[in-house]
């Protein structure tokens, strides 16, 4: 994980040197102070995909980029094959697998995760621009939205505002699964 999370960081640093936008213009992008802004960059806090997606967004560049290290190439589809999904896991909290790493343009981000059962007081709360659907593929899964909570069966979904504090666990002690796509 911390090698993961150092990657992204990297790639970060060297979009914005490419770019030359300053660690102060770059926080302010992405709503957070500098000092927190500099613990992404040397990779010693998880840098949530609110503001990778912030400075995609800003700097017209796929977010996939920063994830992936690579740009996408196809234009009409992209096919992602088991396996070959792109590891998000930057912190032990959650398992995201992304699949749309391959496609130019794409207006969502799709993500297959990951969640083990924990208790709600140990629920990590993400925050992030845009909306998000989630349909629960496998399991129980309770999702936290603001100050609501959200029992969620397979075959069920929730879309929200995804710049309120969100996050999810698991329910009956086993590992749920969902579809999360992120607009």
């Amino acid at each position: 994980m911390v090698n993961e999370i150092k990657s992204v960081a990297d790639r970060l640093i060297g979009l914005r040197d490419i770019l030359d936008v300053s660690v102060e213009e770059a926080a302010q992008v992405c709503g957070v102070s500098v000092d927190q802004y500099k613990k992404y960059e040397s990779g010693e806090s998880d840098i949530p995909l609110g503001v990778l997606d912030s400075m995609a967004k800003k700097y017209k560049f796929d977010v996939s980029t920063l994830i992936s290290g690579e740009e996408p190439h196809n234009k009409s589809y992209y096919v992602t094959k088991l396996g070959d999904e792109v590891s998000v896991n930057r912190n032990a909290d959650y398992d995201y697998k992304y699949h749309g790493q391959g496609f130019i343009g794409r207006k969502i981000d799709p993500f297959v995760c990951s969640v083990p059962p924990r208790d709600k007081d140990d629920i990590h709360l993400n925050q992030h621009p845009g909306q998000e659907f989630d349909f629960v593929i496998e399991g129980e899964l309770k999702v936290i939205v603001g100050e609501k909570e959200f029992n969620l069966k397979v075959g069920e979904s929730v879309i929200y505002d995804a710049s309120q504090p969100h996050g999810f666990t698991s329910l009956n002690g086993t590992t749920a699964k969902f579809l999360a796509i992120v607009i």
